[in-house]
């Protein structure tokens, strides 16, 4: 038995070794990819945005605030004038966090009392919303036990209150939830689509659709059809689970999100489709996926923000569909974001869709002759 084993292990590899397109998928993309992943999937902070509202311009805040600049964790990119400039810097992605210092910070903590001090931070990404808080609740107990001991005070003296908005108990399920069904959508469209050319050659019924009336553009658009059904049905269970079942609480509307859905699923069809065009059997085809897969969810935010990626790696994510359907997706269940805050993530996926699908036309009406 063992003998067999050994046989038939050495003719697979024969088989793989001898195909030239599937030693190119296998010796390759590993090592592009652990390049790729070696710098991407990272849990460290590094330069994150904050925004400082600071109504005290006491020395003790401005003390306070250049700990925190000094810190390689964070980047002051704005100072704020106002508190009604605090939801659109958070709403808007620009800054992670907001810290507000009142008007009396400095003026509590020369009279011995307790100075609140506010920290906002944006909870969509509860993972890197504890870190952050973890960061500066540290920096400020620091920086608290230092003013004690040179002003002779017996207590600490500054206290951090801290909201998170958009995910009030930083649940780390409010956040990954929504993600999966992403995930989830790409995964099973993508296996639809990269397979369904394959398999018809692996099979030898292909070259009966060549003898049929159809032309390529309704071959292709046949194919993509079942793939485009099979991810909204799917995606649509993904989010009656996470609603129902997970309590994901679903604020925005209902035709933001199948929007972002439907141009996501164009877009994957399309990069399916390329694959399947290229591959001759069904195993060229599975790789092939499995070489879009793994760095498209690496890169698309789901585990570690892109901002905390190398600059390089960031311009990799822009040609990413999946990037831009996990901020609608996150936008849509717990910011409430409606189209018109989510228009800047439409639109590439609309182009990324359409040069995908163009492409994969192109290779299946090339392959057909």
């Amino acid at each position: 038995m063992l003998r067999r084993i050994l046989a038939l292990m050495v003719k697979e590899f024969l088989a793989l070794l001898k195909d030239r397109k599937s030693r190119t998928v296998i010796i390759i993309p590993p090592f592009l990819q652990l390049l790729v992943f070696g710098y991407a999937a990272t849990y460290d902070l590094d330069k994150v945005p904050f925004a400082v509202l600071n109504q005290d311009q006491g020395a003790a805040s401005r003390a306070l605030l250049a700990r925190l600049e000094g810190a390689d964790a964070f980047q002051l990119i704005k100072r704020l004038q106002s508190t009604d400039q605090i939801n659109p810097t958070i709403t808007g992605g620009d800054a992670l966090m907001v810290l507000h210092f009142g008007p009396d910070f400095s003026r509590n903590l020369a009279l011995a009392k307790t100075a609140p001090l506010q920290l906002i931070v944006d909870g969509r990404d509860s993972n890197t919303a504890l870190i952050c808080v973890g960061y500066v609740t540290t920096i400020v107990n620091d920086f608290s036990r230092r003013w004690a001991r040179e002003h002779d005070e017996a207590k600490v003296p500054a206290a951090l209150n801290i909201r998170a908005w958009f995910n009030p108990n930083l649940e780390s399920r409010w956040f990954i939830v929504p993600g999966i069904v992403g995930l989830l959508t790409l995964v099973v469209t993508m296996l639809v689509t990269a397979l369904s050319v394959a398999r018809e050659r692996e099979a030898g019924t292909f070259d009966q659709l060549l003898v049929t009336p159809f032309v390529p553009v309704e071959i292709l658009i046949g194919k993509a059809l079942p793939g485009l059904i099979f991810g909204l049905v799917e995606a649509s269970l993904i989010i009656l689970v996470a609603v129902l079942w997970f309590d994901i609480p679903l604020l925005g509307s209902l035709a933001a999100l199948y929007i972002g859905l439907l141009l996501f699923l164009l877009s994957s069809i399309g990069v399916g489709l390329m694959i399947s065009s290229l591959s001759s059997t069904q195993q060229q085809a599975l790789l092939g996926a499995f070489m879009f897969l793994v760095p498209a969810i690496i890169l698309s935010g789901f585990a570690t923000p892109i901002s905390n990626m190398p600059t390089v790696v960031q311009y990799l994510t822009l040609a990413n569909p999946t990037r831009y359907f996990l901020v609608i997706l996150r936008g849509v269940f717990l910011q409430g974001a409606g189209t018109e805050l989510l228009w800047p993530n439409y639109w590439p996926m609309a182009i990324i869709g359409l040069v995908c699908l163009v492409l994969a036309g192109f290779m299946f009406r090339r392959r057909l002759h």
